[in-house]
């Protein structure tokens, strides 16, 4: 192979490592309570 084509190959394993290496998995979901509350059944209608 050429040295242009193993440069390039070399260049995309490092993207790939650098793409998939930096992973976060502990972000923290935070749920939110609803600022009104729904409307309660009185029996009227």
């Amino acid at each position: 192979m050429s040295k242009s084509i193993k440069a390039m190959a070399v260049v995309g394993l490092i993207v790939l490592v650098a793409a998939c290496g930096n992973r976060n998995d502990d972000d923290d979901v935070v749920m939110v309570d609803p600022v009104t509350e729904e409307p309660t059944y009185t029996g009227k209608f």
